[in-house]
């Protein structure tokens, strides 16, 4: 009966967002009319936010459809809209150059009709923010000049560690005294770390990962191609394509905060200095044939975003992501997850102060007067007692959200003695939280892992394609140490998906095709279990090498009628030799 429940709710979430697509009442405003023009080569930013300030006083509140002309429209720095916005797993601060800042909006549908926006500079391209009902539809985000490097291995001498490089014809650089540097509109910088493409197949060469980059004792050699000393990876052959990259993330493509009820239907982000779509704080999110993906068999790149395709933080609701395609992104292609604040003070029996650690997620609202959370000990990640509700919350030092770092919190019930910093303690919002399907995807070609999943509420992984993901392909993990982001799956069900050599380099948490990995320092001391409820079935397994499952301290797993296939495609390495591997698992069903 719960089975049926959970499939029912899954059908039912669906259909609403089927269901509410824009309303034929809406009225259009045709952005020709506003003098936007597709093919101009003119700065698209101004004219833009004039043209959203003259129609939302017209609609005066209604419900409205934005309409794009067919075409390509340039977007630049200059007299772009700026903003401040602190956005999660990015560089921050950052004042951002936005394109399209779309802010308090209500039952708005941008649609594209196939409109191509092409970005220059450093540029956050669209922002949807404190709206509701809103739509975005039908249109591509790229870059003139990406702020990955791309190049050719034309020569690869690893007796003397020399390399020979050919830049790619696009991209702007300069050797200064013996060091390389790239450059574009407004930004220069140097490349510390590259990945590594089979020219053919745009897959990640085998058994490089992260490739080390010196570009230190350079000679400029002309005809676009430099040589390099200190590069002694044998792995690396003339003709592989590197993707040379800094650690830099400003930005995503389409930054999505404090929403309720968003649907974004076919868009292709084809480049962002960051994730694809980064959404925090929202409320139900649709991606309905939305890819982070190549421009096509032809299109010269082999890179897409600087890191993960979709990324959602501190959500609710209900997140559904289906009919994408995730390719040659820089990291994984969806990261569901919260923010474990830690607690720093307690300053009486119903109030603490607490902060967000890492660097890259700060800034923002964390939870609200009403939200029920739960404390857990970070070393043995075990939660503490019970449920706690949220009385106040107000950022600590400061008057407003925006740059907090730290929350002084107070909560309806007293709070047991063991919440206090002494012991190591997080907080996990669990209000915020929501369900996710994630289906009929396609997810190749990427650096480090293919999907990861941190949430209490039902996830149903279903009729996917996880092809040459480099890493694992799915990951249920939870870490309140290093990357704080929550939390402990309850309810998951990954079925029907087909897993086509995954595991042909080693990242962080890749214990196995599907590695359950939450980080927990002092797993020998802990009681509880941190995952539970876990079925994997009826899926398809090609693989090369040993490693199936991996998991770490659950409660109820299930492994049956799963097919898996063994290919000699490439030579086994990984240092993990079962098919399951399973670290404190307990009532564990395991049928190959």
């Amino acid at each position: 009966m719960k089975l049926q429940a959970y499939f029912f709710s899954i059908i039912t979430i669906c259909s609403w967002f089927a269901c509410t697509g824009p309303k034929t009442s809406q009225e259009v405003y045709r952005l020709a009319d506003y003098g936007i023009k597709p093919n101009s080569s003119e700065n698209t930013a101004p004219r833009l936010a004039k043209a959203l300030a003259e129609i939302r006083q017209d609609a005066n509140g209604r419900a409205v459809v934005i309409q794009w002309e067919p075409g390509q429209y340039d977007f630049f720095p200059e007299e772009a809209p700026e903003r401040t916005y602190y956005v999660s797993n990015h560089d921050q601060p950052y004042p951002k150059k936005v394109g399209m800042a779309l802010e308090d909006w209500k039952g708005l549908t941008l649609d594209g009709q196939g409109a191509k926006f092409v970005f220059h500079g450093r540029m956050l391209p669209v922002s949807l923010l404190r709206s509701t009902d809103c739509t975005l539809q039908h249109f591509s985000i790229d870059f003139a000049q990406p702020h990955i490097t791309q190049a050719t291995v034309i020569t690869n001498d690893t007796v003397h560690g020399e390399i020979t490089l050919e830049m790619a014809p696009w991209v702007q650089y300069s050797v200064e005294g013996d060091t390389l540097f790239v450059s574009g509109e407004g930004w220069k910088h140097r490349p510390s770390s590259a990945i590594a493409f089979e020219p053919h197949t745009r897959r990640l060469v085998y058994r490089t990962s992260d490739v080390p980059v010196s570009l230190c004792q350079v000679r400029d050699l002309g005809n676009r191609r430099i040589q390099a000393k200190g590069w002694e990876n044998a792995r690396l052959l003339p003709g592989t394509v590197l993707a040379l990259r800094t650690w830099a993330r400003p930005a995503p493509g389409i930054f999505l905060s404090h929403n309720k009820d968003t649907k974004l239907k076919n868009i292709q982000i084809h480049y962002a200095e960051g994730m694809g779509v980064l959404a925090q704080l929202c409320e139900n999110v649709s991606l309905d044939s939305v890819s982070v993906c190549l421009k096509g068999k032809e299109d010269p790149r082999y890179f897409t975003t600087q890191a993960d395709a979709t990324h959602f933080s501190q959500c609710k609701g209900q997140i559904i992501s289906q009919h994408g395609l995730y390719e040659n992104m820089m990291d994984d292609a969806i990261n569901v997850h919260g923010i474990y604040l830690k607690v720093l003070k307690r300053i009486d029996a119903h109030t603490l102060v607490a902060a967000y650690m890492h660097e890259q997620s700060y800034g923002f609202d964390w939870g609200f007067a009403g939200d029920t959370v739960q404390f857990i000990h970070s070393q043995t990640m075990e939660a503490i007692d019970t449920t706690y509700v949220i009385k106040e919350i107000h950022p600590e030092g400061q008057e407003q959200v925006d740059g907090a770092k730290a929350f002084r919190l107070t909560f309806t019930e007293a709070l047991p003695a063991s919440v206090n910093p002494e012991q190591s303690v997080g907080i996990e919002n669990l209000t915020w939280t929501p369900e996710v399907y994630f289906a009929h995807n396609l997810v190749r070609h990427n650096r480090a892992r293919g999907s990861l999943f941190s949430t209490p509420r039902r996830t149903l992984v279903e009729d996917n394609l996880f092809d040459h993901t480099s890493g694992t392909a799915i990951l249920l993990c939870g870490d309140c140490n290093g990357w704080y982001e929550t939390g402990a799956c309850h309810e998951v069900l990954i079925r029907r998906n087909h897993f086509i050599n995954a595991l042909t380099n080693m990242f962080q948490f890749t214990n196995a095709v599907i590695s359950i990995y939450p980080e927990i320092p002092d797993l020998a001391h802990q009681q509880q279990y941190f995952h539970s409820g876990i079925v994997i079935e009826d899926n398809l397994f090609e693989t090369f090498d040993t490693p199936i499952l991996y998991a770490k301290s659950v409660d109820g797993l299930i492994f049956r009628r799963n097919e898996i296939k063994t290919n000699q495609d490439y030579p086994p390495f990984h240092w993990n030799q079962q098919r399951f591997l399973l670290e404190r698992v307990s009532h564990e069903t395991i049928e190959e």
